[in-house]
């Protein structure tokens, strides 16, 4: 499961490469803006604060989810849709980005949403 918590090849991503800000793209529109990253090795993931949405909230988009970087652009586009992101597990305190059971959670999610495209 830890290929869900790493940024694939060839996205566009570099190792180190800061993130926080970068807006947040869906094939189906804008979900937010990367508020923070975690860069370690096989829990690699964005905090993205979704304002943008009517219930604003942060969610958690594991590093695997991206599919391009451009930084010129400063934005991120990720694999899953709006709605796919919006029913994920509900991310609610920092403290859960080291929460072992929160985080097979949402990496089980994440790889279900692959095999069901």
């Amino acid at each position: 499961m830890n290929d869900v918590w790493a940024f694939g090849q060839d996205n566009g991503y570099a190792v180190g490469q800061p993130l926080t800000g970068f807006s947040v793209e869906a094939a189906d529109g804008v979900i937010g803006h990367v508020e923070r990253q975690e860069d370690t090795p096989g829990m690699q993931h964005l905090v993205v604060d979704t304002g943008v949405w009517k219930f604003g909230r942060s969610v958690l988009i594991p590093a695997g989810a991206v599919t391009v970087v451009d930084a010129g652009e400063q934005m991120v586009r990720v694999a899953p849709s709006r709605d796919e992101i919006k029913a994920a597990p509900r991310f609610e305190t920092d403290s859960e980005t080291t929460d072992h059971g929160y985080l097979s959670e949402v990496g089980a999610y994440y790889l279900s949403l692959r095999a069901s495209h």
